[in-house]
């Protein structure tokens, strides 16, 4: 007989006692179970493999699936920002129920939701809603650069977003590099800056992105560059890369993220003097 924990695992490591049943098991053998340690009880009638994410357990514990950034990153999909608090999906008139200490962020969204973790498309959606475009944009992408989203999906997605969140999706690409490679590129767009990104050149190699043709911006995430010898690697690119006429900027994950005004007035100054 398969056992008890098997068959949590198979529900995606959370779920009710009650769709165990037709596979033969009984509320003695949960109960055992739980008594071995195999598998928590999170609440009557909810059981948990060990393996189980913390704020998936208390997702199920207040009702609901997890969602929003939480369940993305569990999902492996890139994102800009942590929720400070479990977000739980409840469905659209979902019940909770009352736990110490309680600080989840309630959603309640139609849909089918299933208790533990929401599906990468629910939470995408969820997503927009709590933490806007940007955020949006470059899970989205890295999603569908995962294969987490198909053509169905990216559909639907965008049916169920605002009017005003629809062009997100109609400009999205599935050959990402990276989640900041996404937003950078967003926001060039929305400044009317064309660029192209992972461009090949020779005699330099592969480029983040090209600006109007004439400016290189390289986007260093925030693990990459750090060490001598990549630093000298990349002052022989820059340097391959002048010899061709191009500019070279480069900027770190802390810069892009937090200090944008000046990553632009840097792109804005080398745009106007390769015109010159």
């Amino acid at each position: 007989m398969t056992t008890p924990l098997a068959l949590v695992e198979l529900h995606g490591g959370i779920t009710r006692g009650s769709s165990l049943a037709v596979f033969g098991c009984t509320r003695k053998d949960l109960s055992a179970a739980v008594s071995r340690r195999e598998i928590i009880r999170i609440r009557a009638g909810v059981f948990a493999a060990p393996s189980c994410a913390t704020d998936v357990r208390t997702a199920a514990l207040h009702g609901g699936a997890l969602t929003c950034s939480g369940a993305l990153r569990l999902h492996g999909v890139w994102v800009l920002d942590d929720d400070e608090h479990p977000h739980v999906w409840l469905g659209q008139a979902g019940r909770t129920h009352p736990h110490p200490e309680c600080l989840c962020v309630e959603h309640y969204r139609a849909g089918q939701m299933r208790l533990g973790l929401a599906p990468v498309e629910a939470a995408l959606v969820h997503a927009f809603g709590c933490h806007g475009e940007e955020f949006f944009f470059a899970a989205f992408e890295s999603a569908w650069a995962h294969r987490l989203i198909g053509s169905a999906a990216r559909r639907r997605i965008r049916a169920a977003l605002p009017a005003r969140g629809r062009w997100l999706v109609d400009i999205a690409r599935h050959d990402a590099d990276s989640g900041l490679e996404s937003i950078v590129r967003l926001r060039l767009h929305l400044l009317g800056i064309r660029v192209s990104t992972q461009v090949a050149i020779d005699g330099v190699g592969r480029v983040d992105f090209v600006l109007e043709g004439r400016l290189i911006l390289e986007a260093d995430g925030k693990g990459n560059h750090a060490g001598r010898s990549e630093r000298h690697r990349d002052l022989i690119r820059d340097a391959a890369a002048s010899r061709l006429g191009f500019e070279t900027l480069r900027f770190d994950y802390a810069m892009i993220i937090h200090e944008w005004d000046e990553v632009v007035a840097a792109i804005m100054g080398a745009l106007a003097r390769s015109r010159s």
